[in-house]
């Protein structure tokens, strides 16, 4: 059987801050990639859908890789992986999915976040990089975000930049093998937002 090699980048913009570069992934970021997720387990392992036996091998990364690469060239997704610029260590990911156009001009956002690097900032720096992204450069109205209930440093950081919570969607999402209650938020282009 021929197997498909994954690209070597992910094509998509590079966005800058004062701490981070924020960039599409690599096939050369797998084994920092894989050595946070893997170390970063337990912390992540509550917010995010079951991972696969295999989910921190090559084979899944070069996977994800083409599956990034195709989102992109349909116009549907972006994704960057959060590199911190002093010394270029790999701090989590963030991912801009179910992109719409037409009269919708919206997008859906995720992000993960390395254990050792939780809460010292990054995420909220990161993440007004994005918004800037969303509503200067792709033109959209709205980006969306959901979390669980009980998540409260997520739920925080969204109502700190400017994120309004919208209600609950039931069973929105399947978690750690478990139909979830999400808490819908969303900004506008329109809204003030903070930082």
């Amino acid at each position: 059987m021929l197997e498909v090699l994954a690209p070597t980048v992910v094509p998509g913009p590079e966005l800058r801050t004062r701490s981070l570069l924020l960039r599409p992934p690599r096939a050369a970021d797998y084994p920092a990639w894989s050595a946070l997720r893997a170390e970063s387990r337990a912390f992540l392992a509550p917010w995010e859908p079951l991972w696969p036996p295999d989910s921190l091998s090559q084979r899944a990364y070069r996977a994800r890789l083409l599956h990034y690469r195709e989102e992109h060239r349909l116009g549907s997704g972006y994704y960057f992986h959060l590199i911190r610029r002093s010394d270029q260590v790999l701090l989590g990911g963030i991912s801009l999915t179910n992109l719409r156009r037409g009269v919708a001009q919206s997008v859906a956002l995720g992000y993960w976040m390395g254990q050792p690097h939780a809460r010292r900032g990054y995420m909220s720096e990161a993440l007004v990089a994005c918004l800037d992204f969303c509503f200067e450069r792709l033109r959209l109205h709205r980006v969306e975000a959901a979390c669980l209930p009980e998540n409260e440093a997520s739920r925080r950081l969204l109502l700190k930049l400017g994120f309004r919570e919208e209600g609950v969607a039931r069973g929105s999402l399947e978690i750690a093998g478990a139909w979830r209650d999400h808490v819908q938020h969303a900004v506008l282009s329109s809204d003030p937002r903070g930082g």
